[in-house]
């Protein structure tokens, strides 16, 4: 399954302070307004991080997320999908997503993002901006790759390669690959077939596979995974580092 209300996003291995957060609500050029949050450092590392939720949308993981990313240094917002069929209401656990994905398009959510983006660069203009997202946020960030918003790099934990193929030639922005080795959503042998892919489309990417993982280990709940989660928050750490602005 994806991330619970009651799932606790792990803490980056040096947090700082947050110097502010809340919510905000966001119009893309489509004219949709979304509901948003925004968290913003203390002490920047220079870098911006556009969150992409799982197909529950913006929930509280992600509100805290948003906040340990800010705690690492990136101004940050964490956005929604389902402004245009929901609204910008808080959801809990009750929330009939499945009833509002279908209506949900990829360049639907390209728009959103972009939109989050130009939020994140309008707080820090001259840093440069990755996304991360997790289960379809993991393939949404993934197809950002093929965009024109002008990202450094995209990020995505367990996320569904069979969303991604269509653009795979068009990729010319750096992908992290997050890879859940026992993840109930994906087998392995399609993170492994979609890196293939990759290769074959000369796309510049990194994948790691943390063996025996579950779907939605980066929670710091699951003390078994504690390891894994500080592992993947290296990882990201250093990929944001060694890709600066295009």
């Amino acid at each position: 399954m994806c991330h619970s209300d009651d799932s606790a996003p792990p803490a980056a291995p040096e947090a700082g302070d947050v110097a502010s957060h809340g919510p905000l609500e966001l119009t893309a050029a489509d004219g949709n307004t979304f509901a948003a949050y925004q968290a913003s450092p203390a002490t920047p590392n220079g870098a911006s991080m556009v969150i992409l939720p799982d197909v529950r949308g913006l929930h509280p993981f992600y509100v805290r997320l948003a906040q340990r990313f800010a705690e690492a240094g990136y101004e940050t917002v964490a956005m929604d999908y389902f402004g245009r069929t929901a609204g910008v209401s808080q959801r809990d656990e009750s929330f009939p997503f499945a009833e509002h994905l279908p209506q949900l398009t990829p360049d639907q959510v390209k728009a959103d993002a972009a939109a989050a983006v130009a939020a994140v660069r309008a707080a820090n203009p001259d840093g440069p901006v990755f996304t991360v997202g997790f289960c379809y946020g993991g393939s949404s960030s993934w197809r950002l790759s093929a965009s024109d918003l002008g990202l450094s790099g995209v990020i995505g934990f367990y996320g569904r390669p069979e969303r991604v193929y269509d653009v795979v030639d068009q990729m010319h922005v750096p992908l992290l690959l997050l890879v859940a080795g026992d993840d109930a959503a994906t087998p392995l042998a399609e993170f492994e077939k979609f890196a293939d892919a990759l290769a074959d489309a000369g796309a510049d990417y990194e994948m790691y596979v943390y063996e025996g993982a579950p779907h939605s280990f980066f929670d710091r709940s699951y003390d078994q995974w504690a390891d894994a989660c500080t592992d993947a928050w290296h990882r990201i750490l250093t990929f944001t580092t060694t890709h600066p602005t295009p």
